[in-house]
């Protein structure tokens, strides 16, 4: 009995260890390798193209460290909301709309449960944030519910890759990358994901993010005029 309630007990020990260390990556170590992770030049090439396109009423899921701030067109802005879970990330996101002089609105919440009513944002933005979502669908649904009838979302996401080979790959790694990358799965079919939530998708391009190792899927698109969608596929290279 001495023997089980000394493995019992170290066994516990061990558990609590792993979660206080998981606690500390993520409160401390993760936020900041996501924001340099996520900084990366073909990705702000990508932001600076989508992120102008926000106007009037904005709503910014998932603004993370605020790596989009920069790039807003701020004479085209009525009001400005960021969402996210993380207070870390938003105490980051803040100094950075402090050093742009914008105006922005921060909520530390999930995207699954937006506190706004029916009908209120003009542009929701949502960039590299699909492949994190718990409850994506819920998410998106809650994106269409708050959207004004005449309104869009403008998104830059990755997800699964068409190429068969590059996708198994996916597969074997999308468990360990979750681990490591905050919960981010790199093998979410965003394009269905969208589809099913209500979204109509016209037009789709696909391509590999120059410069970069194929370790994702990036998307591009806006949900209203679809017609210059474009999905920029990255995942793991086989070897």
């Amino acid at each position: 009995a001495y023997e089980i309630g000394v493995r019992l007990v170290g066994s516990e020990m061990c558990i609590r260890d792993r979660q206080l260390i998981m606690s500390f990556y993520e409160k401390y170590i993760l936020p900041r390798i996501l924001n340099c992770a996520c900084a990366s030049e073909p990705i702000t090439y990508q932001r600076k193209k989508v992120v102008p396109l926000a106007e009037g009423k904005i709503l910014e899921v998932g603004i993370g460290s605020g790596l989009n701030l920069p790039f807003y067109d701020k004479s085209k802005i009525e009001e400005i909301w960021g969402i996210d879970p993380s207070e870390e990330l938003n105490a980051m996101a803040k100094k950075v709309a402090i050093e742009e002089c914008m105006n922005v609105n921060f909520i530390t919440s999930s995207a699954e449960d937006i506190p706004f009513p029916h009908d209120y944002f003009d542009t929701v933005l949502i960039t590299y944030t699909m492949c994190t979502i718990p409850s994506v669908l819920q998410a998106n649904k809650e994106i269409k519910r708050v959207l004004k009838s005449s309104g869009k979302m403008i998104f830059c996401e990755h997800g699964v890759s068409p190429d068969e080979n590059i996708k198994k790959w996916q597969k074997r790694l999308n468990s360990i990358w979750g681990k490591i990358a905050g919960g981010c799965n790199i093998n979410r079919n965003i394009p269905m994901l969208i589809k099913d939530s209500g979204f109509k998708i016209e037009e789709m391009d696909e391509m590999y993010l120059p410069k970069t190792p194929k370790i994702g899927v990036i998307i591009i698109g806006d949900m209203q005029e679809l017609s210059n969608f474009c999905l920029l596929y990255t995942s793991p290279s086989p070897r």
